[in-house]
């Protein structure tokens, strides 16, 4: 393994670039869209944008997407494997993958992660540092398993979902498309597409104001849903 390209520059991409030179990576260069106001990240050089990336992609001989927001991870993924550019999963020496595990491309396994026997993760997930998956778990495409998030077995997560810090999934639930659990909530239920939720047990967020902007008061608030 020689040089990898990295798409994004922010906090996770500095995660992303460690564990790929633990991995055996010798070079990392990373693109971002905030070239060439910024030409560094920590002691990493940026080489230009994300279009200068497909222009280069010749030069590398992997690529990861390393941006936060889980729809536009995976429109990029998309746009690279279009390109036919060489998409790499990265996996911490110090994570726990099983054998019989199965990664989707753009994937990443953070330090102190668990992903259990016959779980599937969708292209472009992410299982963040201490994060646990229990087996025969299903993950879509750009699934977001936050730090210290513990999902039981059997459990199937909709495409971009994020499960935040800390937040735990009983066995057997199903989580929909583009749902949010909040940090530390616990889900003993199953979770319709678009809903956010917090608590234990966890409830749906109600908004609390109306189309107008206007504040709710804590009553109408509590039943509009």
């Amino acid at each position: 393994m020689s040089m990898l390209a990295i798409l994004g520059a922010g906090g996770h991409g500095k995660v992303v670039a460690d564990c790929a030179e633990l991995q055996g990576w010798e070079t990392v260069h990373f693109y971002d869209d905030a070239w060439p106001d910024r030409v560094t990240t920590e002691h990493w050089p940026i080489q230009g944008s994300g279009r200068h990336l497909l222009q280069n992609l010749r030069h590398y001989g992997g690529v990861f997407v390393a941006i936060g927001n889980n729809r536009r991870r995976c429109s990029w993924l998309q746009v690279l494997a279009a390109q036919r550019a060489p998409i790499v999963s990265l996996i911490h020496p110090a994570a726990m993958v099983s054998r019989y595990a199965e990664l989707g491309m753009g994937t990443l396994a953070v330090a102190g992660c668990i992903v259990n026997a016959f779980t599937r993760c969708g292209e472009g997930t992410i299982i963040n540092t201490g994060a646990t998956v229990g087996h025969d778990c299903l993950l879509g495409q750009g699934v977001h398993v936050a730090p210290g998030a513990n999902l039981a077995g059997h459990v199937v997560v909709g495409a971009y979902t994020w499960v935040g810090i800390g937040a735990r999934v009983i066995q057997c639930v199903t989580i929909g498309k583009g749902v949010f659990i909040g940090a530390g909530a616990t889900v003993i239920g199953s979770v319709r597409d678009g809903e956010k939720v917090v608590g234990t047990p966890a409830r749906p967020l109600r908004d609390t104001f109306d189309a107008t902007g206007e504040e709710l008061s804590p009553t109408l608030a509590a039943s509009s849903s």
